[in-house]
């Protein structure tokens, strides 16, 4: 099973402290907007996502059909057909990409310790 591209998401309590702090660690900016909570950021293959007011908790995040780059791959799983498999594994959804869409989609699973994996297709 191949989920795609993988992030850190962090809930983070102010976004201008957490991305300076990132950015002393070497982080770059990938993508997302700050004046809107959000940014990507990027050091060599590890990407985190800072994230003020928008999450719950921090969070796994996977990216089918994005490389570490948040650029588009020929080819990848898409998040439905994802979702089917690990609905065959008996996994448990808290949030469901919708059955016979194609495009952009995402669900959202929880692991045992309570962590989200989210699943966010892009593409």
């Amino acid at each position: 099973m191949q989920l795609g591209a993988f992030s850190v998401s962090l809930n983070v309590k102010d976004i201008e402290a957490s991305h300076a702090f990132y950015t002393k660690l070497g982080f770059s900016p990938l993508a997302g907007d700050i004046s809107q909570n959000w940014l990507i950021l990027k050091n060599g293959q590890a990407v985190v996502g800072l994230f003020q007011g928008v999450l719950e908790r921090n969070a796994l995040t996977f990216n089918p059909g994005w490389d570490q780059n948040a650029q588009p791959v020929g080819s990848f799983t898409d998040v439905r057909e994802l979702q089917q498999e690990l609905q065959g594994h008996g996994i448990q959804f808290l949030a469901e990409a919708e059955e016979g869409t194609t495009g952009p989609a995402s669900f959202i699973v929880v692991d045992p310790d309570g962590n989200p994996v989210i699943v966010d297709q892009h593409v």
